[in-house]
């Protein structure tokens, strides 16, 4: 099993860093694999491919490695967390809290003087704030109430309160910036810099740490709570990191390139798939890899030419047939 499990990880790994060079090497502009390789190494002759691997196409690869990545963690943890198997990162509704900040800077021109709706900082700090806000009620909410099923209710009726609360503010706003926000809900990994990358990459690091920490916890709750009782977890101590772990990785990624759907729903049960196995020790390292790898495949696929798609929209047309084979398969 270890050796068959060993094969896999290292097949899974020459696969992203195949899907990090072609992601390089496809666009609106094809570079070729040797400009790839000169611009790394130092030979840089040709400025303008260059400018475009270091300053655009390299920001934009590593982002779709962090989110894959952010976002399967975070959703395997969830559908431990509920043993639900169609639990998502943004199930607690980090998502909504981060749209919810984001409404109200985008859409501010139709209720005060000024706007701060060009101003991507701005954006980046509403969303982070909205989510962070979301979390602290849920994690506040965790501490109240014992039933696991009782906090699932409660953070999905956060996210529709969220929700709510965004579509009365588009009613007061005018079109241009419902377009903007729009357009921020379809997700991009093309607008974090490297300025964005120094940030988000410290709070993806820490969150996928939580994780990796709290692995023989994540084993103890797959058998049920009072089970996990018995090895002497802390039930709420582990609940709240968990739901501070998701936080990080989904309000981060959130935050930073707008929500992608159906990442983290899906990629858990294709890594249970193809390694067999529900051991988090496995799965989360399996979760990084194949996240990566699905996430980099959506943006090489919308990256056709004279158009770019929005990657939330690609993400979606690989994530909800398997939501459709898990509802077949358990009829």
């Amino acid at each position: 099993m270890y050796s068959r499990n060993n094969l896999l990880f290292f097949v899974f790994s020459l696969l992203v860093i195949f899907l990090f060079l072609a992601d390089l090497m496809w666009g609106s502009v094809a570079i070729p694999a040797k400009e790839i390789f000169s611009a790394f190494c130092g030979d840089r002759q040709n400025s303008v491919f260059t400018e475009i691997i270091i300053n655009f196409r390299l920001p934009k690869a590593i982002t779709a490695i962090l989110a894959g990545a952010s976002l399967s963690v975070a959703g395997l943890m969830m559908q431990t967390l509920f043993r639900n198997p169609l639990a998502d990162p943004y199930i607690l509704g980090v998502s909504s809290g981060a749209s919810l900040g984001t409404a109200l800077v985008v859409m501010a021109s139709g209720f005060l003087p000024f706007s701060f709706a060009g101003n991507c900082w701005a954006l980046i700090i509403s969303a982070v704030i909205g989510a962070a806000l979301v979390l602290l009620i849920v994690l506040f909410v965790s501490f109240r109430v014992n039933d696991i099923v009782s906090l699932l209710i409660v953070g999905i009726m956060f996210g529709t309160i969220a929700a709510a609360l965004v579509s009365i503010i588009q009613n007061f706003s005018n079109p241009d910036a419902i377009k903007l926000f729009l357009m921020w809900t379809f997700g991009s990994l093309s607008a974090v810099t490297w300025n964005y990358l120094q940030i988000l990459f410290p709070v993806v690091l820490a969150g996928i740490g939580m994780a990796f920490f709290l692995q023989k916890r994540l084993d103890g709750l797959l058998l049920g709570e009072n089970y996990a009782r018995g090895l002497g977890i802390s039930i709420t101590q582990t609940r709240s990191l968990i739901i501070l772990a998701t936080g990080l990785l989904a309000g981060g990624i959130t935050a930073f390139t707008g929500p992608i759907a159906f990442v983290g729903v899906a990629v858990p049960h294709i890594a249970r798939g193809i390694f067999r196995t529900s051991s988090h020790k496995i799965l989360l390292p399996a979760c990084i890899l194949v996240g990566a790898a699905l996430l980099m495949i959506c943006d090489i696929i919308t990256q056709i030419p004279d158009y770019t798609l929005p990657v939330n929209t690609i993400s979606a047309l690989f994530g909800a047939p398997v939501i459709i084979w898990i509802i077949l398969r358990r009829k």
